[in-house]
């Protein structure tokens, strides 16, 4: 213990590593570092990108008026967004990325469950943002489509190999391109173009509003399976309060201003705009300067974003991996033959597709959603209510400990909260029996969070993993003390 370095010159060393060294492993105290506000600038730059106006779009695509329909994406913000700060409270308090921690409830092994889904649901975005940002690469670098949807994988695959800290500081850029370039088109919009009629356009729905409440909330919802993997690294005495309003009010701020200028822009624009959303929001530059421009930006957005999918999904493949292996980390080799693998399958699946075809895989990827609701509530519930927070570490990596290879009670708990959900889908996929009461929209999310959530707490007095009065920690940070 005497030739180790002091914990705050462990801490400074962290801090300005570039590149990550740990993977699904523990983070020990003494490489803790940073501040919630980190967590701002990542979620706010994030999410002011191409995909988010887009989104926020469709709200108005699908009949809703403007007034009422940024009403219900706010609402909808504010709701899936709490949801996910619960789920970045998790990151400093155990130290582990987010889906790692299924384990607890659902077995080493029975943890592969939600992370097969994850996989696929983050491999399917970031091949999505992978057309969308090929485009507009190929027109900033004159190059053809698929030129520029190679080069952007290659950037994600850089930045993600790079991980956690490269991340947050891509983050930090991403806002501030992000602030500039919307400031520039809300400001093009109001100077340009008449918004009197679009502002008197109110036409309330109650199917409508629903619908962008359902939009937004899902938007922050997809962000859970990964959220705390991005908060993992603060101290672990962070402050709850704090750290949970940098989450909340970045993914919100961001998000709302990105579909609000999506709804705008829909409603000056008509029908010119949907299959064209790219074109049409570049064409908003008065110059072909500000075009190349506003390229960029998309361009740099979508890096952010994907970036964020494809460490995602690297992560979750590599617990699927180690779990079964009985590993508590991963090689450097091993981390860049992950997340090589999970980006060339994106690439190759947006290199391949059709627009009709991207259109029916974001459909089956919103109905994947359903699976990952009762998995959040699972989550969240066993975490504040059941365990408080108190787990076993290093059983985390052994099938015969406390939490076994397969929890029965947690699968069969996850399961009946994707029954639950399936009468009040709406999706091309999926017509709910009973999405007639909520006049077609689908509000399985809420009502799957709460059965779930309600279910896990009634059954968990039945779990056999036994109570910890304090979270048991790995021989390094034990020696410490903790």
């Amino acid at each position: 213990m005497s030739a180790e370095f002091p914990a705050s010159e462990r801490v400074e060393e962290e801090g300005r590593r570039l590149s990550e060294t740990r993977s699904i492993d523990y983070i020990p105290h003494r490489e803790r570092h940073g501040h919630p506000f980190s967590q701002f600038t990542l979620w706010f730059g994030g999410n002011l990108q191409i995909t988010a106006i887009v989104t926020g779009a469709l709200a108005v695509v699908l009949g809703g008026d403007v007034i009422w329909s940024i009403v219900g994406l706010l609402l909808g913000q504010i709701i899936g967004a709490a949801v996910m700060a619960l789920h970045a409270i998790q990151g400093p308090r155990l130290g582990l990325p987010q889906m790692i921690t299924s384990r607890i409830q659902f077995g080493v092994f029975g943890a592969v469950i939600p992370l097969v889904l994850v996989c696929i649901m983050y491999i399917g975005f970031s091949a999505s943002g992978t057309v969308l940002a090929g485009q507009a690469m190929a027109k900033l670098l004159h190059i053809d489509n698929a030129a520029g949807m190679i080069l952007f994988s290659l950037i994600i695959v850089v930045m993600a190999v790079l991980g956690y800290r490269m991340i947050h500081k891509l983050g930090k850029v991403a806002s501030i391109i992000g602030v500039l370039a919307f400031l520039y088109l809300f400001v093009t919009l109001l100077s340009t173009h008449d918004l009197a009629q679009v502002w008197q356009n109110r036409h309330f729905s109650f199917s409508t509003f629903l619908l962008a409440v359902s939009l937004s909330s899902s938007w922050q919802i997809a962000f859970c399976p990964y959220v705390s993997d991005y908060s993992r690294y603060l101290p672990e005495d962070v402050s709850a309060k704090r750290l949970f309003s940098a989450v909340f009010l970045g993914t919100v701020l961001g998000t709302q201003a990105s579909m609000t200028l999506g709804v705008i822009v829909a409603a000056i624009a008509g029908s010119a705009f949907s299959g064209n959303e790219v074109g049409y929001i570049v064409g908003l530059g008065s110059s072909a300067t500000m075009a190349m421009v506003i390229y960029f930006a998309i361009c740099f957005g979508k890096i952010t974003f994907t970036t964020l999918n494809a460490y995602g999904s690297f992560m979750s493949l590599t617990t699927i991996v180690s779990g079964f292996r009985q590993q508590t980390s991963l090689s450097p080799r091993g981390r860049i033959g992950f997340v090589v693998l999970m980006v060339a399958i994106a690439c190759a699946i947006a290199l391949m597709s059709e627009p009709a075809f991207l259109k029916s895989f974001t459909h089956f990827l919103l109905f994947l959603l359903a699976f990952f609701v009762p998995w959040s509530a699972i989550s969240l519930t066993d975490f504040y209510l059941v365990t408080r927070g108190h787990i076993d570490i290093p059983a985390l990596s052994q099938p015969d400990g406390r939490y076994g290879r397969w929890n029965g009670l947690g699968i069969v708990t996850y399961f009946a909260g994707v029954l639950i959900q399936l009468p009040f889908i709406d999706n091309p996929l999926h017509h709910g029996s009973l999405t007639w009461i909520f006049a077609g929209n689908d509000v399985s999310w809420i009502i799957g969070w709460f059965a779930t959530a309600l279910l896990w707490l009634a059954c968990s007095r039945w779990d056999r993993r036994g109570a910890l009065s304090a979270t048991r920690y790995p021989l390094s940070d034990a020696f410490r003390g903790r």
